[in-house]
């Protein structure tokens, strides 16, 4: 009997997450799949070209809740999400990472007593004042199939309870779709000036420094006075695009299309940021990458990949960043199962299990 799975996505990043699990599936026999997202299908986070970027299809069905409150928005998606689910027989759901709308479809998937599998599993801050903890708490302690993407994560997830045979170590998916799109990044046309490997890459998503604007004003600062000459490209939006635009060390461009930011980081002579998914993506691409954050969901960037924490200090910033315009760089190992086949991995579990 064909297994029938729920692939449910609450933003953005989790596409590229689920992506290389698409096309697994669809060269798997005995089993099938249906994309779920939470939000609305003119949503404008999803530039025009993601889906042939990715080389997914649309999603089969958009549940259309959009809301800036996270309680607010935990219930309407269960809402919709039940009803969702009343009309299409499923027997897995697949849900990515720790968004709100994520706990919110994990919780229905129990509910109705589906199976429900995390992907990922184990990733933790250890700062239960986040809400994104408390989601990733509810997740994986609901979760029938913990697929993690490190030591690190399946330790946590055993101190906390779960039964050794619900966790799997299947790697960190984002590799996946790295691999895939080795030889179809497009280098965008911020760069037709500069020579691949001359330029700097610097990205800011996480509200709570977006939000402090003096703190930040001094990392851009620190940014400015050490890269003399290197150009830093910086895909930036709202006040953080406003306060770069006033420097001459930056380049700031509008949001790039997903071969477009991938190209950008391949040919990086490094990265600042403060997102742990583009510090795995460094880690994968062999780059040199300092995150404006004191800590990592995953650990392995630091340990053994390319990324070193600085916190939000701009002197710390100084210091990294003065290595990485010496090329003085430490050497950066792949983690293990950071190798592409995750995907392969998690269908090939769903099948036998």
């Amino acid at each position: 009997m064909e297994q029938k799975v729920c692939i449910f996505v609450g933003a953005r990043p989790n596409f590229i997450k689920v992506a290389p699990i698409i096309r697994a599936i669809r060269h798997t026999e005995g089993v099938s799949y249906q994309l779920v997202y939470a939000g609305a299908a003119d949503d404008p986070t999803l530039e025009p070209s993601l889906f042939s970027d990715l080389q997914i299809p649309q999603p089969d069905a958009f549940l259309g809740v959009s809301c800036e409150n996270l309680n607010e928005l935990t219930g309407r998606v269960m809402s919709e999400f039940e009803s969702y689910l009343n009309a299409h027989p499923t027997d897995t759901v697949i849900v990515v990472d720790d968004l709100a709308s994520t706990m919110a479809a994990a919780i229905v998937t129990k509910k109705r007593g589906l199976r429900l599998a995390h992907l990922v599993a184990g990733t933790r801050s250890f700062d239960i004042r986040m809400p994104k903890e408390i989601n990733r708490l509810v997740i994986d302690g609901l979760s029938d199939l913990l697929f993690t993407a490190g030591a690190g994560s399946n330790s946590i997830v055993t101190r906390e309870g779960a039964e050794m045979h619900k966790i799997y170590m299947v790697g960190n998916i984002l590799m996946d779709s790295l691999r895939f799109n080795h030889d179809r990044w497009q280098r965008p046309a911020c760069l037709e000036d500069l020579d691949d490997g001359s330029y700097i890459v610097l990205t800011v998503n996480r509200k709570a420094l977006l939000a402090d604007t003096d703190h930040l004003q001094r990392l851009f600062d620190a940014i400015s006075e050490m890269t003399g000459g290197v150009l830093v490209i910086a895909p930036l939006r709202g006040q953080a695009y406003n306060m770069a635009c006033k420097s001459t060390s930056f380049r700031v461009v509008p949001s790039l299309s997903y071969l477009e930011f991938g190209y950008l980081m391949v040919h990086a002579k490094g990265v600042i940021t403060d997102s742990g998914n583009v510090a795995e993506e460094a880690t994968f691409n062999h780059v040199p990458c300092i995150t404006l954050n004191s800590y990592t969901e995953h650990i392995e960037t630091v340990k053994q990949g390319t990324n070193v924490l600085v916190g939000e200090d701009a002197e710390q910033l100084r210091q990294e960043l003065s290595k990485m315009l010496a090329g003085k760089w430490k050497h950066g190992d792949l983690p293990d199962r950071w190798d592409g086949r995750t995907a392969d991995r998690i269908v090939q579990i769903l099948i036998e299990h």
